[in-house]
């Protein structure tokens, strides 16, 4: 996939102070090849923008968004409320709760719409990317590849860490 090609994946962030965060979502996707946009949209000050941005994401293409949520985290309920696309929120350290009230706010979503839930900051962020690029590797079988070769670099890694640490400390 080229990053010219039509985005597949639309990240969006109420403000563009959540951008140092969702910068790691971008820079993931990159990596993989995977074309997206990037909004600022905010339930709370542009309600009518995010239900528009929402409600025409399928037919711009889009098949996964990804939310940064920060504070009540409402923009993820909001964009999943206007698409059925999936929607992945990613905690943002936004107030003074350090984003444990947004991951509070995202694993209480009523059922009905969901919305997938990561990790706070930085790995949620990665790992949101991570989530998309599986879900659409479930119809790409080039993108399924580069995932597999992925996850062997990680274990890769972890070896090489291992054997690092245990020339340095065993006699």
């Amino acid at each position: 996939m080229g990053h010219t090609a039509q985005p597949l994946v639309g990240i969006v962030m109420g403000s563009d102070s959540d951008l140092p965060i969702m910068t790691e979502t971008a820079q993931t996707l990159k990596k993989f090849g995977v074309p997206f946009e990037i909004e600022i949209s905010s339930a709370h000050r542009s309600p009518a923008r995010t239900a528009e941005y929402a409600r025409t994401a399928i037919e711009r293409g889009l098949k996964v968004i990804i939310v940064a949520a920060g504070g009540a985290a409402h923009l993820g309920g909001m964009i999943a409320a206007e698409t059925t696309l999936p929607v992945i929120g990613v905690p943002v350290a936004s107030t003074s709760l350090a984003g444990l009230d947004s991951l509070l706010s995202m694993v209480q979503m009523p059922a009905g719409v969901p919305v997938a839930c990561t990790a706070i900051g930085k790995p949620g962020a990665v790992n949101a990317a991570l989530f998309a690029v599986e879900i659409l590797a479930t119809a790409d079988a080039q993108l399924a590849r580069q995932l597999e070769e992925y996850r062997a670099d990680l274990a890769r890694a972890v070896a090489e860490k291992s054997a690092k640490v245990k020339r340095e400390f065993q006699p």
